[in-house]
């Protein structure tokens, strides 16, 4: 152990110790548990995003060995009115905002209140619990064959069912709009709420009961303490699970792939559905990569919007 002097009227002698060796070698064993991660994230995430933005600046038909460099042409033919692939994108695109547009507030309410009823202690409750997450832990390519022949017009069960309800029981639910369009909305809805849902319950256990006593003792109600106790508590999650729930939406593919493929025409075919056929079955690579980027792009300003929105809306509830 060293010392050092101080200088002054009331000098003291301060010990200062020496850095432990094993202090000094947590940087070391840090930096190997982060290695694997660290080598797995640059191998399947930022090398992927480089590769993905110099394919985009290429006209790159992976079946041919010349691929020429064309800069901002890709991007400049997506933006361009009439081009070959203008149309069909932006078609998709829209597709793809009305799915979110759709699909997201059910994502956020349906699951709140499932989480809010699954919280409630009750007889059961780790089963019910069980049955709404069960249809997440099955993949997307046995959720659109099961609902695909669930939603057949002619042999489907479900409208089956609505015939002998007395209801119409002929909707062409894969072909017709805007029938297609609740399908899949639905379909996502059945098959991904009970991740949210989850989410929520683990918020809800967070927030401290003694606030929701002192909102009774203040004469407030269900609704007055679920809107100025639960809703408040849940602020963070509910910022998550919107932007996560988005981020979701706006990669739907699986779902319109197996049950519509893109049907009426392509009135369901979303961005990344055109992108995919565009990349992997047309063999336009740079194109679909370009196509990427917009779609990233977009996600990531409507993500940084709903996340100011979350911000601006604390602060105005905290003054």
């Amino acid at each position: 152990m060293t010392t050092r002097q101080l200088a002054g009227p009331e000098a003291e002698q301060v010990a200062v110790a020496p850095r432990p060796a094993k202090a000094r070698g947590d940087g070391l064993v840090a930096a190997l548990f982060l290695a694997p991660y660290l080598v797995l994230f640059t191998a399947f995430v930022l090398a992927p995003i480089v590769l993905g933005l110099w394919i985009s600046l290429h006209n790159w038909d992976f079946t041919l060995p010349g691929k020429p460099f064309v800069g901002f042409d890709n991007y400049v033919d997506l933006f361009t009115p009439g081009s070959t692939s203008s149309g069909p994108f932006w078609n998709a695109m829209q597709a793809t905002g009305l799915f979110t547009v759709l699909s997201v507030p059910l994502l956020i309410v349906v699951p709140l209140a499932v989480a809010m009823v699954m919280n409630e202690k009750f007889r059961g409750r780790n089963v019910f619990r069980t049955i709404y997450f069960a249809p997440y832990v099955l993949g997307v390519a046995v959720v659109g064959v099961m609902w695909r022949f669930l939603l057949d017009r002619n042999i489907g069960a479900v409208n089956s069912y609505l015939d002998a309800l007395g209801l119409p029981g002929d909707t062409a639910w894969l072909t017709s709009i805007p029938a297609a369009w609740v399908a899949l909305v639905g379909v996502t809805v059945w098959w991904t709420l009970g991740f949210n849902a989850v989410i929520y319950i683990a918020g809800l256990q967070d927030i401290p009961a003694e606030l929701y006593d002192a909102a009774r003792v203040d004469g407030a109600g269900r609704w007055g303490s679920f809107r100025h106790v639960t809703l408040p508590g849940l602020k963070p999650v509910t910022m998550f699970v919107t932007l996560i729930t988005i981020i979701a939406s706006a990669n739907m593919f699986g779902q319109s792939f197996i049950m519509t493929n893109g049907a009426p025409g392509r009135e369901t075919q979303t961005a990344i559905f055109w992108i995919a056929e565009t990349g992997l079955q047309n063999f336009q690579m740079g194109q679909a990569a370009a196509a990427s980027w917009i779609l990233t792009l977009a996600l990531i300003v409507l993500s940084l919007v709903v996340y100011a929105g979350f911000r601006a809306r604390g602060a105005m509830d905290e003054s």
